[in-house]
């Protein structure tokens, strides 16, 4: 959103109300991004949020690793491993090349190439309407 609006500042309340997320968790995702200088956040009554850098030097990928460090696809990738097969288990070798190439191709993309024009972002749409599923190879 803030994006999509370098010419403004936006807010906590407005990010949340727009995308029916909890205020505390818009918090806590502007205060990472604020801490690793993704957002310059403004305080005071005409305060808000702005991106610090071009979104075209925002890389995708970095940005996701960023805001969803532990990518627990299974038990045994978390602390403790829990998992009664684990030891014998040939999950994780192809559950780790996996989430790999998802993580490469989220880096051959900035935050830039994800952006609308703000004449295409009618805003939210609910949640009645088809959602576009993946793509998968036959």
């Amino acid at each position: 959103m803030a994006a999509s609006h370098p010419d403004r500042l936006i807010t906590i309340s407005e990010i949340a109300e727009t995308y029916d997320l909890s205020r505390g968790h818009v918090m806590k995702i502007v205060n990472l991004l604020s801490h690793e200088g993704i957002l310059e956040a403004v305080r005071g009554r005409n305060g808000g949020l702005r991106l610090r850098e071009d979104p075209a030097h925002i890389n995708l990928g970095a940005l996701v690793r960023l805001t969803e460090p532990d990518f627990k696809l299974a038990e045994c990738f978390g602390t403790p491993n829990n998992c009664l097969v684990s030891a014998y288990c040939k999950l994780p070798g192809p559950l780790n090349e996996a989430l790999n190439a998802f993580l490469s191709a989220l880096d051959k993309f900035s935050l830039e190439d994800m952006m609308l024009k703000p004449s295409q972002f009618t805003g939210p749409q609910p949640f009645n309407q088809p959602q576009r599923g993946p793509l998968l190879d036959q």
